[in-house]
């Protein structure tokens, strides 16, 4: 979505759903290093035209906020993979939604190297909105130790063919694959940036069952990030995105049922709140300097935007817990006067920080 669009959605308090239907394994060839793609997205279902409907139905009854922008995105698998007229089929059932004003737009998530112009002309007929590529990384070395197939520039052509037919581009980045560091994470983000997408997701890897990430964690070949790894590298990333305009949709793979009770994850940085503790971990910075100061036992009130409250106090409680170190009592409220991550102190001796 472009930049001038969010704004306009932020300050109407549009609230953004995204209906999700997941078509698992459809057509991917390749076994990627780190991809169970069963376990990962907790769906083996591949649902049918009726059972789409219902879902969007159920999910559209549910939405309260009457200023919404509402997209159906079709996720789990490589939807341009399948045969065309599966793909036509898919897209007809959800057509009439968006016709009917029901829905905004449709998304949906695949692979680069399954970027084609017959693939476009289909999707451009039937109203796809957004398209999202897994690139998972922009360097080369990590994308052949991942197993992943394709070349970070089959990405920067299949991302410069979705813009030229007019697509909104989404490119998924995973950090701390094989072979992965900081810094190439951070150069993945800044190419990311420069191939013209809006949107994008941060995934850090994970060890998942019966894959060959966890076959080399086994052997000791292999050692995902920690959680404060994951935390500090993906905090740069959102900075890094968020200055350019490109909005991080999500943070963390989402919390399915093997991965929340442990049967399918074996080893790395999932955290059903991932976002909230990058987040946590921004404004602990922020605060750095009421943080850094000589002990004053006196009271203190931080003002923060609403919509920045509960990252301010932080996951648990984190950040007021650090300001007491250095405070007799510590509030943090919520103005609608202060706008971004701006923060206002009163009852201090230093009288606005920000």
């Amino acid at each position: 979505m472009p930049l001038s669009l969010r704004l306009i959605c932020y300050r109407c308090m549009i609230k953004h759903y995204t209906i999700p239907v997941f078509i698992p394994e459809l057509a991917c060839p390749f076994r990627c290093a780190f991809c169970n793609q069963e376990k990962i997205s907790g769906h083996r279902h591949i649902p049918e035209e009726s059972e789409i409907r219902s879902i969007v139905d159920s999910y559209l009854k549910s939405f309260k906020q009457p200023e919404r922008h509402v997209e159906i995105g079709f996720f789990g698998g490589t939807f341009t993979g399948i045969p065309l007229e599966e793909q036509e089929r898919y897209l007809k059932t959800v057509v009439p939604y968006l016709k009917s004003g029901l829905i905004n737009g449709i998304r949906l998530s695949t692979r680069p190297d399954y970027i084609n112009k017959e693939v476009l002309d289909l999707l451009k007929k039937y109203g796809v909105t957004t398209i999202e590529l897994g690139a998972q990384s922009l360097d080369d070395e990590v994308l052949k130790a991942s197993y992943r197939g394709h070349t970070a520039e089959r990405v920067a052509a299949a991302s410069k063919a979705i813009l030229d037919y007019g697509f909104d581009l989404g490119l998924q980045m995973m950090i701390g694959l094989p072979g992965d560091t900081f810094e190439k994470s951070m150069t993945t983000a800044e190419k990311i940036i420069a191939l013209g997408a809006s949107n994008t997701r941060i995934y850090p890897a994970l060890v998942i069952k019966d894959t060959a990430m966890h076959r080399w964690y086994k052997q000791g070949r292999y050692h995902p990030l920690s959680l404060d790894e994951a935390v500090e590298w993906s905090k740069h990333l959102l900075l890094l995105f968020e200055k350019n305009n490109v909005a991080v949709i999500r943070m963390g793979l989402h919390p399915s049922e093997g991965l929340v009770d442990g049967s399918e994850l074996v080893a790395g940085p999932f955290h059903p709140s991932f976002r909230e503790l990058v987040l946590t971990e921004i404004w602990g910075d922020i605060l750095k300097p009421l943080t850094d100061k000589i002990a004053e036992k006196e009271n203190i009130v931080i003002k923060v935007n609403p919509s920045q409250l509960n990252y301010a106090t932080g996951y648990s409680g984190k950040n007021r817990k650090r300001l007491l170190q250095n405070f007799n009592s510590v509030k943090i409220i919520a103005s609608s006067k202060i706008m971004g991550r701006d923060f206002v102190v009163e009852h201090a001796k230093i009288s606005t920080i920000g």
